[in-house]
């Protein structure tokens, strides 16, 4: 990016508050910019919170995976994984080489021997993953934790062994 920047002094201005107002002036716009690149997020789709909606309260979904279409700049749905299919399901269907977002209904009986769901997010960023897919997953995922209501816990891994089962089990409890 390339800024053209014109700036005009009174002859009677001293070398110092030029300085000043300079290092001011390009200080404002670096933090302008920096904003923007931070606030250029991903747009959700409908279809993604929909899917959310559908597993919260109709349970009809075990798990939802999303990726991040960089060309459109959307968050769409991956996978979904139907009512019956295991936290091992949702596991291998991420990817060794590229992020993705997944959302995981846990549920459990405490020991009041009382039924419960926590949704978990998880934040996939392997580390054969690319760095630009890393910074667009990892600047992006704010903006789906807001649209997605209802989240419990949050898990942010780079390896299966970050988010194994027990981990989840742990969190719940």
């Amino acid at each position: 990016m390339r800024v053209n920047l014109i700036l005009f002094f009174s002859p009677s201005s001293s070398k110092q508050k030029k300085k000043t107002h300079l290092f001011s002036l390009l200080h404002q716009i670096t933090m302008a910019m920096a904003f923007k690149m931070a606030t250029t997020g991903m747009w959700v789709t409908d279809e993604c919170k929909n899917s959310f909606m559908e597993m919260k309260w109709k349970k009809v979904h075990r798990y939802i995976v999303f990726k991040i279409d960089e060309r459109s700049r959307l968050v769409t749905v991956d996978k979904v994984g139907g009512p019956g299919e295991s936290y091992a399901d949702l596991a291998a269907s991420l990817p060794g080489d590229d992020c993705r977002y997944a959302v995981f209904d846990f549920d459990f009986v405490t020991v009041d021997n009382c039924r419960k769901s926590k949704i978990f997010f998880i934040a996939w960023s392997p580390t054969a993953s690319r760095i630009r897919a890393k910074i667009l997953y990892a600047t992006s995922k704010d903006g789906l934790r807001r649209a997605l209501d209802g989240i419990s816990y949050e898990l942010q891994a780079t390896d299966p062994t970050e988010m194994g089962f027990d981990v989840i089990q742990d969190r719940a409890k």
